[in-house]
C-alpha cells in the first residue's frame, strides 16, 4: 500500500487573481479531470460516456431515472443510450425495471456490487476534496458552489446553443 500524499498547503492569505488566471486554473482542472476520467473508467472497465450514465444514475439515487432521462443529461440520442444501457447491464453496472405508473418505459437501478466498487475507487478522491473543501471558509465554499452551478448552466446553455446552430445550418 502506497503513501498517501500530503495534502496541498493552505494557504495563509489567498493571493489576488484575475479572470484570466481563474480561467487558466479551470482549464487545467478540466484537462486533469479529463484524463482522470478516462483513468477511472478504464479501471472500471467503462468507457467515459457510460462511467458519466452511471454517475447520474447514482447521483439519482432512489428516483430512477429512464432511458430518456439519460439521454437527455448525457446529450445523446434515446438509440445511443440503448446501447448504453446494454454495456452497463452486461458489464453488471444497471438493470432495467418497469416503471410503475407506466410499464411501457423502463427505470434504471444500480447494481449495488457496482456502487461498491466505483465509491472504492472514488471515495479516497473524495475525501482529498472534502479536505480541501475545508481550507475555505462556508462562505468561500457558498461561492465556489455557486460559481460551480452557474458555470455548468452556462456550459450546458452553450452547448445547446451550438446544437441549435448545427441544425440550422444541416
Amino acid at each position: 500500500m502506497s503513501a498517501q500524499p500530503p495534502p496541498p498547503p493552505r494557504p495563509s492569505a489567498r493571493p489576488a487573481a484575475t479572470a484570466a488566471q481563474a480561467l487558466s486554473a479551470m482549464d487545467d482542472l478540466i484537462a486533469t479531470s479529463m484524463v482522470g476520467q478516462q483513468e477511472m473508467a478504464q479501471r472500471l472497465g467503462l468507457n467515459v460516456t457510460d462511467l458519466t450514465c452511471f454517475a447520474y444514475v447514482l447521483q439519482a439515487g432512489e428516483d430512477l431515472l429512464t432511458a430518456g432521462d439519460l439521454a437527455t443529461r448525457v446529450h445523446v440520442t434515446t438509440g445511443a443510450v440503448t446501447g448504453i444501457l446494454n454495456r452497463l447491464e452486461r458489464a453488471g453496472y444497471v438493470t432495467r425495471r418497469a416503471d410503475p405508473q407506466d410499464r411501457r418505459r423502463v427505470r434504471v437501478a444500480a447494481v449495488p456490487a457496482a456502487v461498491a466498487r466505483v465509491h472504492a475507487l472514488y471515495e479516497p478522491y473524495y475525501a482529498r476534496l472534502h479536505a480541501l473543501f475545508a481550507d475555505y471558509s462556508p462562505e468561500e465554499t457558498a461561492v465556489l458552489t455557486d460559481w460551480f452551478a452557474r458555470a455548468t448552466t452556462l456550459a450546458n446553455a452553450y452547448r445547446e446553443e451550438l446544437r441549435n446552430r448545427d441544425g440550422e445550418a444541416g
